[in-house]
């Protein structure tokens, strides 16, 4: 009996070891296209990183565009009641919010892979893309989830971190960026790797975009404390380690990103157009890519009045369809139809032209605005001038240069010397032509340099000065309500009293006067 139990255990562990190594056998081959950890490598996160980078940039902020008075949702649309009143609720930020910290959360998987892989490059630039999309983060919403937010494994509720607090990390992490970037015997794959400023250059000229890029927003970040105590101890530091680590962009040292863009359609109706085309341009059947967002006439009245005679107009926007209207009146609930017209060559280009992510003439406002303040040596208004003159170049203006030079010469809201030599009055000139050089750009930074004081915008006869929905609260939100989903999935850490539709106009950003 004991005998024939020991045979029949020997044969089943026979079969169990046959079913075993049959299995291992079968099981030699891994499919190449599934998805794994290993296979999800640095360079491939980051590329995409990069493009959605830039189609953030293009199309996520046209509720700003709305606000600052360079887009207005077309007459005929319903008015949306929540943006041209500015009283948000918590439904109104959600893709905002969700978008930045998705694209955040690749930028840290890259960052993380490649120093793992010694790819100390493309983790310096992860880390500047990063900073600039958290410091863009918190001049919208103060407060977040920051320095616990990716570990999920550990903080599955992350806390918010102080708004003041992340700006200071914020400077620490671009020094880490710096010391990555510039890390002996980089990768020469990241030349190709990088979509932003590769593309067929140097490595070692990719390397050096990407320092002036880090040491760019390094700038922002300071002038964004221009009114706080802080301005007066620790810009100087940091002022010399822009100088000590190559300077900032200058004069065609645009950042922009372009996988490949092209018009034609591919995979069905999948199409893979520059981003801001995409979604203001035509179609690549040549039909209008939208009908909801036209020109304001807010801004085409500001640039026609207050800076007459300014040829960067008909670049923004296409042909006035009737008169020297260009647009709509955002907000304006009186039953008219104006479907406004379309948006310019300067900014549309092309299907095939790169995504524009930071143009250098908002680097030089950057730094005749820093001149101006005494942290950087040099010529304010040599520095301002030539911020205005990329503008004219960047928007591909007739005759550029002798278009902008006149500009500045004889236009009374442009000329230097209408500042009459008073550091305030010049400090508000370069914010109002960074303002006018912005249009559809950048609105976040224009919202900013409202909210820090330096912007001053003409009025249309009420004090709202943009939206004309007749219940539009007064003046714009200072913060943005935070998302729904945030009181639902991590509303114990949410910072109290909790923010609410009303106390977005009084509740104030740590930087703002």
């Amino acid at each position: 009996m004991k005998k024939i139990k020991n045979i029949m255990l020997l044969s089943l562990l026979a079969v169990v070891f046959a079913i075993s190594s049959c299995s291992d056998f079968l099981n030699v081959n891994t499919d190449p296209n599934r998805v794994t950890d290993a296979n999800v490598t640095p360079d491939l996160i980051f590329t995409q990183a990069e493009n959605a980078v830039g189609a953030r940039q293009a199309s996520r902020f046209v509720f700003l565009n709305n606000w600052m008075g360079y887009m207005s949702r077309s007459g005929t649309f319903v008015v949306d009641q929540m943006e041209t009143t500015y009283q948000i609720d918590n439904s109104f930020t959600e893709a905002n919010w969700d978008q930045a910290y998705n694209i955040l959360f690749d930028l840290y998987q890259a960052k993380t892979k490649a120093v793992a892989t010694n790819n100390k490059a493309l983790a310096g630039a992860s880390i500047v893309l990063s900073v600039k999309l958290w410091q863009e983060t918190v001049d919208q919403f103060g407060d977040i989830p920051y320095t616990q937010a990716f570990n999920y494994a550990k903080y599955p509720q992350p806390k918010f971190d102080k708004a003041v607090d992340i700006y200071t990390n914020l400077l620490a992490q671009l020094d880490t960026a710096v010391v990555y970037l510039n890390a002996a015997n980089p990768m020469t794959s990241f030349a190709k790797t990088d979509i932003i400023f590769g593309r067929g250059d140097s490595l070692n000229h990719v390397i050096s975009k990407w320092n002036k890029f880090a040491n760019t927003i390094r700038l922002r970040i300071l002038l964004r404390q221009a009114s706080t105590t802080f301005a007066s101890t620790v810009p100087t530091a940091e002022i010399a380690k822009i100088t000590a680590n190559g300077g900032l962009l200058g004069s065609g040292e645009d950042v922009s990103v372009n996988p490949g863009y092209t018009n034609t359609v591919v995979s069905g109706n999948t199409t893979r157009q520059n981003p801001f085309y995409g979604a203001f341009g035509l179609t690549p059947s040549g039909s209008p890519a939208t009908s909801d967002n036209t020109a304001n006439n807010y801004f085409a009245n500001s640039i026609e009045v207050s800076a007459a005679n300014d040829p960067r107009l008909t670049q923004f926007y296409s042909a006035p369809v009737k008169g020297t209207d260009y647009g709509a009146q955002n907000g304006s609930l009186d039953g008219t139809v104006v479907v406004g017209t379309g948006f310019g060559d300067g900014l549309l280009k092309t299907p095939e032209s790169d995504q524009f992510i930071l143009p250098a003439f908002e680097s030089l406002f950057f730094q005749a605005e820093a001149v101006e303040r005494g942290w950087m040596t040099g010529n304010a208004q040599t520095v301002y001038e030539s911020a205005v003159a990329e503008s004219f170049n960047w928007l591909a203006v007739p005759s550029a240069s002798t278009a902008a030079a006149t500009f500045l010469s004889t236009n009374i809201k442009a000329m230097w010397s209408n500042a009459s030599g008073v550091k305030a009055n010049e400090l508000k000139l370069i914010a109002f032509q960074k303002y006018i050089a912005l249009c559809c750009i950048d609105p976040l930074e224009s919202w900013s340099d409202l909210r820090r004081g330096v912007l001053v915008l003409p009025t249309s006869g009420s004090s709202t000065y943009i939206s004309h929905n007749p219940t539009v609260a007064t003046g714009l939100p200072n913060v943005l309500t935070y998302p729904q989903s945030e009181f639902t999935t991590n509303g114990s850490h949410i910072p109290t009293p909790a923010r609410t539709t009303a106390t977005i106009f009084t509740e104030k950003l740590f930087w703002q006067p």
